[in-house]
């Protein structure tokens, strides 16, 4: 394989962009398309950011590929729905901005660049029965994409994460999920299993890696496409140390670190900082989240380099940074994989399991707390609620065999995968009895065998007297359709297993104040000439609410889009 090349720091260019995610690239895209010369920086030495690694959905309402297929949706409805979602912090400033221009820029990267998009038909936002949600086509997804394009340039984007992968590497998109789950009961899924399994083998004798990339990956890797097309310098390992102003006040570059140590470029029209960010910041985070506060543990599932250093800069000189959202953060429940040297790291719940039929969610009482299969935001939400009134750091997943060995339970994946290390390690509870479970995680026996009872008895009717789960078509969109009456519910039925959940994060929801064109602004509220920022370094439009997937992509690609226009006027 040929080694990629990382081209030089230019001492001058036109905009200058920090952080090589969606919004990042969306900005050096746009900003090309509309005259200027922009450069990315990348503190690490991959490219994508949390993009890279994410689920890739991109929700943006009214977007023209769904309303091209027939699909009705509404400006209104869409701001009704966001409004209803953010209560008393809703903005109507960006939320405007964001409809407004979001038809439009999904339209400009489907059409004159290589992110090609399709939508979901069926994919209910996740409070699908609140005024102005719907049932889909506001959810896109970039088509799969073949890394081959990227030549070497391949080897310097952000690879999957190995947890989230099979076979040593090869991630599974959404329809490859569908079929895996499915390969042991239908023809049609073990043809599809088997040739992608197939394809998979070959890109790692020949590449080394997989090349065929889906979901998140797919949408960086479309994006990079067109950036290395454009001729826009993507410098990977240069970090942002702080911001240049002139005797106006004005932004006119930064200084970085690079390969060759501490530099200044200089930046005619701005910089654009889009650096994800703030999730790998404990201090931070004790800051602004208040479970953290409180004394809870916190994992994030956001890379290691998101610290939040381009939000840093930005208040050395006078931003505002936004602290008042209802949640800190994206939030996910977690699980704890531990690693040879005896750290651990976390792995996500987030629509795979907890949804399913056979699987409940208990505190070390015994007793559920919430309703499994509402969204990994709301989840953690009434998690978090759990451990601070039981004066606890964790709680558990249980299920059945059948749900472990039918859809997996985090990390242990379903059959035919083997369980048995998960087993081995401690990260996955057995036993064929409650009482047994209960007593080797520290759960209250009594109080478990009750709450299962109680479960059991409604399951059979399709009911969840205590939490409603499977009430509304997201949380039956997330279920098994061939379990009935219920796609959500049946009785569990031993042997039993269980998974410790911690609160986690995919990302930030608190970040730079900004104005609807993306300019950020200083604690007196008025812009900071030639400083912009989009993608989680901002404050999130949905003011710390989650109402659908893709939320954090969409509102990205859409003000990286509006950044390029302005910042070329």
């Amino acid at each position: 394989m040929r080694k990629p090349l990382v081209p030089d720091l230019p001492e001058s260019c036109d905009l200058l962009i920090v952080g090589s995610g969606a919004a990042g690239m969306a900005a050096a895209i746009s900003a090309r398309h509309h005259g200027l010369s922009p450069v990315i920086i990348e503190k690490s030495d991959v490219f994508g950011g949390s993009t890279a690694v994410s689920g890739g959905a991109i929700w943006v309402p009214g977007n023209p590929l769904a309303a091209a297929a027939g699909m009705t949706d509404s400006r209104e409805a869409a701001r009704t729905y966001i409004k209803g979602e953010t209560g008393n912090l809703f903005n109507a400033e960006l939320v405007d901005a964001f409809l407004d221009k979001g038809p439009e820029a999904i339209g400009f990267f489907h059409e004159k660049t290589a992110l090609k998009l399709a939508h979901r038909a069926y994919s209910p936002d996740y409070h699908s029965d609140a005024e102005g949600a719907t049932e889909g086509g506001r959810s896109l997804d970039a088509d799969d994409y073949d890394g081959r394009k990227l030549g070497a340039d391949l080897y310097r984007m952000r690879p999957p994460i190995a947890d989230f992968t099979i076979l040593g590497g090869m991630p599974l998109g959404r329809p490859d999920i569908f079929h895996f789950l499915r390969m042991a009961r239908s023809v049609k899924s073990a043809t599809y299993a088997t040739k992608t399994v197939l394809r998979y083998l070959r890109d790692r004798v020949t590449h080394g890696r997989n090349t065929r990339l889906v979901m998140g990956a797919a949408v960086s890797g479309r994006l990079a496409e067109t950036v290395f097309a454009l001729g826009i310098p993507l410098c990977t390992g240069h970090e942002l140390i702080g911001l240049a102003r002139d005797e106006t006040g004005r932004v006119t570059g930064a200084e970085v670190k690079g390969p060759k140590g501490l530099r200044r470029i200089a930046a005619r029209h701005g910089v654009v900082l889009a650096a994800g960010g703030y999730p790998q910041n404990p201090a931070k985070r004790a800051e602004t989240f208040d479970h953290v506060k409180r004394g809870l543990p916190h994992y994030s599932m956001s890379p290691g380099t998101g610290t939040g250093g381009a939000i840093a800069a930005a208040e050395a000189i006078g931003a505002a940074f936004v602290d008042t959202n209802a949640n800190g953060g994206f939030w996910t429940p977690v699980s704890l994989l531990r690693n040879t040297d005896g750290s651990v790291r976390p792995f996500p719940h987030l629509f795979l399991d907890r949804a399913k039929p056979g699987v409940i969610a208990v505190g070390h009482d015994g007793q559920r707390f919430v309703n499994e299969a509402a969204s990994y935001h709301d989840f953690v939400q009434g998690l978090i609620a759990k451990l601070l009134a039981e004066g606890q750091r964790s709680a558990w997943l249980v299920a059945d065999h059948r749900a472990v060995r039918r859809y997996g339970l985090g990390a242990a994946h379903a059959f035919p995968a083997r369980i048995g290390k998960h087993i081995a390690s401690g990260y996955l509870k057995r036993d064929a009895t409650l009482d047994g479970l209960a007593r080797q995680c520290g759960i209250d026996p009594a109080a478990l065998e009750t709450t299962v009872r109680a479960f059991n008895a409604g399951a059979v009717r399709g009911e969840d007297a205590a939490f409603g789960k499977g009430a509304t078509s997201y949380q039956r969109y997330l279920g098994d359709a061939e379990n009935k009456p219920n796609p959500c519910l049946r009785p569990l039925e031993g042997p039993f297993y269980a998974i410790e959940i911690f609160p986690g994060d995919i990302g930030t929801s608190m970040g730079l104040d900004v104005t609807a064109e993306g300019r950020v602004k200083d604690r007196q509220g008025q812009p900071i000439p030639g400083l912009f920022a989009c993608g989680n370094d901002i404050n999130s439009i949905m003011s710390g609410a989650y109402p659908g997937p893709g939320i954090t992509l969409g509102p990205a690609l859409v003000f990286g889009y509006v950044i390029g226009q302005v910042a070329a006027q």
